[in-house]
This record gives structure tokens, C-alpha cells and sequence, in this order.
């Protein structure tokens, strides 16, 4: 076993789910490209394009935006790392944006009568969904800073690391 995940870098387990998922992905890409070869080929690569060269630049703009106006914190307390605590969230949100942005943004036209709503509620349920994550994010992170600084106060004889690693 320790001969394989020295070859492979991971367990049989990872190995098996990763087969499992590139099966399910081209059972998927097959059935796809036999109804609509041109229509799934365009949407893959502009989906390509789209992510590449507008939102990758975008969101990466926007962390490290986020790491250098929130980068300063007293150097006697404990730390932990904070950026994931906004990235979920953000993620999540971002994601839900994208997958019902045009019922959010009421450019859907036939989905009233699909699914029995008015198009006036996604963006408001949109919004609250995302100020519900960050508000879990917030309180996650309050736990563990919380956790933390009592582990902090509870050792005394090592000093508290300032590099965001938790004890």
C-alpha cells in the first residue's frame, strides 16, 4: 500500500472516485454531443474563455485585494487563517449568481409559467441566501478564533504563532 500512494500521491480510494468521475463526465459528454454536438461544443469553449480571460482576473483581483486591506492584525493576539472564511462564501454566492442569474436579474422570460413564481422574488431570496452564508462564515470564524485564544491563554509557555497557523 505505502508502494502505491508513494506512485500514486494518494490513496485507492481517491484513485477510484477520480475513475468514477471521469466515467460519469464522459458518459455525460457522449450523450450531450449526440443530441447537440455544435451547441455543447460552443458552450465549452466559451465557458473556457469566459472563465479564463474575464473571471479568473476578476477573483483573483478580488482576493488579493481582500488579503492586503485585511492583512493588519495586533501582533500579541492569536491568529488564525481568515481568508477561507470569506472565500466560501463568496464562492457560494458567486455560484448561485451564476447558475440563476437570469432570474435573479428578471431576464428569464419563460420560467414564470415553468415554475409557478413571479421573478420578483430571486434576487431577494439570492440576497438573503448570501448574507446567510456570510453570517454562518462569521460565526465559524468567531468559533474558532474564540477556540483559539483560550488555547492561547491556556498554554502560556509557547508563544502564539503569527502566521494564521492554529495551535
Amino acid at each position: 500500500m505505502a508502494r502505491f500512494v508513494r506512485w500514486y500521491g494518494s490513496g485507492p480510494l481517491h484513485l477510484l472516485v477520480l475513475i468514477a468521475s471521469f466515467a460519469l463526465t464522459g458518459y455525460a459528454m457522449v450523450r450531450l454531443f449526440a443530441v447537440q454536438p455544435w451547441e455543447v461544443a460552443i458552450w465549452f469553449v466559451g465557458a473556457a474563455i469566459l472563465h479564463d480571460l474575464i473571471l479568473l482576473p476578476l477573483y483573483s483581483l478580488a482576493d488579493l485585494s481582500a488579503l492586503y486591506v485585511l492583512r493588519h492584525r495586533a501582533a500579541d493576539s492569536p491568529t488564525v487563517p481568515w481568508i477561507n472564511y470569506l472565500r466560501v462564501p463568496t464562492f457560494l454566492s458567486g455560484l448561485l449568481l451564476l447558475v440563476w442569474f437570469p432570474l435573479i436579474f428578471r431576464l428569464a422570460v419563460p420560467y414564470p409559467g415553468d415554475t409557478g413564481l413571479s421573478d420578483s422574488v430571486y434576487l431577494g431570496r439570492w440576497l438573503a441566501i448570501t448574507g446567510v452564508l456570510f453570517a454562518a462564515s462569521a460565526v465559524a470564524f468567531a468559533m474558532r478564533l474564540r477556540r483559539v485564544r483560550r488555547a492561547g491563554r491556556g498554554d502560556e509557555s509557547q508563544p502564539a504563532s503569527g502566521h494564521g497557523a492554529a495551535p
